[in-house]
């Protein structure tokens, strides 16, 4: 992602993101809860991207999901593939991930490094994604993303209830029309977050498997 950066993930062809930045959020659109605001960068064409929403479902869950790389495709917005570089332990990983950008632009790709923690006593759990430029060699015919710098925040409200905060600062290096910007800007965002509803609900065995995270 970084989503998985989604990363990975996530609207990153538009985006620019400082983590220090002091500029004010602006909404940008809101559908079905999931909200998706936006605000300038100092030093950067691209703006930095922040999605809110709530989700229903355990925090184990949701962790399992996100570090289930090779499912990114099936809910990270034009996501063509992704495939586990080296795993480093339960909680640390780095995967490579290509994105299908409309023609005539050139497709991008990026490997991203996700590491979860969690705060032993507000149980809030952080996941950087930053990208880094290891593990597999720039191709001619895709366009190699370096400056990605991905983080979930996610803060358990329940067993059975998450409040999600997930932000983005990308380059997406070479040329980048307005109307791409704008559609990985307002429809990744909300179409990776709805889908990403949708496969939580399917039954699945992953929560058990990440037992390093406290629900």
């Amino acid at each position: 992602m970084n989503l998985k950066p989604i990363t990975l993930l996530l609207a990153f062809l538009s985006l620019g993101f400082s983590c220090y930045a002091q500029q004010s959020w602006t909404l940008k659109t809101e559908q079905d809860g999931i909200k998706v605001f936006t605000r300038s960068v100092a030093n950067s064409k691209f703006k930095a991207l922040k999605i809110e929403c709530k989700l229903q479902t355990s925090a184990r869950q949701l962790v399992a999901e996100i570090l289930d790389v090779n499912n990114c495709p099936k809910w990270v917005y034009h996501t063509k593939s992704t495939s586990l570089l080296k795993r480093v332990s339960p909680a640390e990983l780095y995967y490579y991930s290509e994105v299908d950008v409309p023609w005539p632009v050139q497709d991008r790709d990026f490997i991203a490094h996700l590491k979860v923690r969690q705060d032993p006593d507000t149980k809030v759990i952080i996941i950087d994604a930053p990208c880094v430029n290891e593990f597999v060699k720039e191709r001619k015919d895709v366009v190699r993303i370096k400056h990605s710098i991905g983080r979930w925040v996610i803060t358990p409200l329940s067993k059975s209830e998450l409040q999600v905060e997930y932000s983005i600062e990308v380059d997406p290096a070479g040329s980048v029309p307005a109307w791409l910007v704008n559609m990985f800007a307002t429809e990744g965002p909300l179409e990776s977050f709805k889908k990403l509803r949708q496969i939580l609900k399917q039954p699945t065995d992953k929560g058990k498997q990440i037992t390093f995270i406290e629900d």
